[in-house]
């Protein structure tokens, strides 16, 4: 079934749709409109799972750790400083290997206040232990948040899918909604190995010394690891049933393109058009974009490269005293085995545009380089 979605609500739809139990939630901007959705869906009786209204973020996942560890598929969304609020507990339901999915809106992180997207958010969570992927239409919001639940459950660590600010969440598209009958075929009841039970006492977090504490680390290093299979896996069986295919990457118009433009979220649909609009000129362009960030597709990007490849990475996100965060990842992934250069570009902070004229300046810009690489972070912003 067709629909016109705006993003926040293509993410609320798609909980409901993978039946989710526990739904805990706590509005921040411009992350409501699921919270609101959800709520609705479970007054009008749509939404069967329970709903909770936290007082705070960090609430908000300790609730869910409560319940994913009683057997329950969870789901949350948040952004920004509530993402930030967080941080403790994200290191704590991917500790206990808790399946949790959960949507982040992507918004600039204070100071100053700033209601526009970039993904310092997200990507400040990298180290927590959760599977990062990011969406570039409405569409790929609804398939990835059914696909997190498959993914997540079958390695046993949460995962967040992220979404644009305002870009995607407030913009409408045609959305098709499968049907119920057909997401139950694909993502069957969540049926964990141990849950917290009265009737079968056990120990959940405990403390322990640092031999199992490395073991227990190296076991989740080995689980990212099989994310990477997972993801592109999922991604398989989600086109044979849907028709619409995903994996790590999303290569566009590669085959025989010198110069390639890096992107990830809405950006990629951007750089489509830069790319088509540099082809009418006659120009070997190309876009790649990234979906998954953790684990970062360093296998799949290696088999992506062709040696001389020039790689234009745009990064709407920033590390302070390091520069763009995909780009340095892009570079440790390479590093030493391609003779691919990769040009990092930060562009469009706090919600500032990122136009197809500003995307064929960047392309241009690498694509006519010396063989010098440039800073670790430019910095190119929309010239209107």
């Amino acid at each position: 079934m067709k629909k016109v979605l705006m993003g926040n609500h293509a993410a609320a739809v798609a909980a409901a749709l993978a039946r989710v139990q526990v739904t805990v939630g706590y509005p921040i901007t411009p992350q409501t409109q699921v919270y609101e959705l959800l709520a609705e869906m479970k007054l009008n009786g749509t939404l069967a799972g329970e709903f909770i209204a936290a007082e705070s973020e960090h609430s908000v996942m300790a609730a869910i750790y409560g319940a994913a560890t009683a057997g329950a598929r969870t789901f949350t969304a948040t952004s920004s400083q509530g993402l930030a609020y967080m941080h403790e507990m994200l290191h704590w339901v991917a500790g206990a290997r808790l399946p949790v999915v959960m949507v982040d809106v992507n918004r600039a992180l204070g100071a100053p206040w700033n209601l526009g997207t970039d993904q310092t958010d997200s990507l400040s969570q990298r180290d927590t232990g959760w599977i990062q992927i990011y969406c570039s239409t409405n569409q790929e919001i609804l398939d990835s948040v059914l696909m997190a639940f498959k993914i997540a459950e079958r390695v046993m660590i949460p995962t967040m899918v992220v979404l644009d600010g305002f870009t995607l969440s407030h913009s409408y598209e045609p959305v098709d909604v499968p049907a119920q009958d057909d997401i139950d075929a694909f993502l069957p009841p969540f049926k964990p190995e141990l849950t917290l039970d009265p009737k079968r006492p056990m120990t959940f977090g405990a403390l322990v010394g640092p031999k199992d504490y490395l073991r227990l680390r190296r076991r989740m290093a080995a689980d990212m690891a099989e994310a990477e299979r997972a993801i592109d896996e999922v991604g398989r069986e989600f086109g044979e049933r849907f028709g619409r295919f995903y994996g790590q990457l999303d290569a566009y118009r590669c085959e025989d393109a010198e110069t390639v433009l890096v992107t990830s979220g809405a950006v990629g649909s951007t750089a489509r058009a830069a790319v088509d609009a540099l082809r009418e000129q006659g120009l070997a362009a190309g876009n790649l974009r990234m979906r998954s960030f953790r684990p970062f597709p360093a296998q799949a990007l290696r088999a992506f490269v062709r040696p001389g490849m020039r790689l234009a990475v745009i990064d709407r996100n920033y590390s302070p005293g390091a520069g763009g965060i995909f780009a340095q990842e892009i570079k440790a992934a390479l590093y030493p085995r391609s003779s691919a250069s990769v040009h990092g570009y930060v562009a469009g902070l706090g919600g500032g545009d990122i136009t197809v004229e500003l995307l064929q300046e960047v392309w241009r810009r690498v694509h006519d380089a010396a063989a010098a690489e440039p800073e670790p972070a430019s910095w190119v912003e929309d010239a209107r």
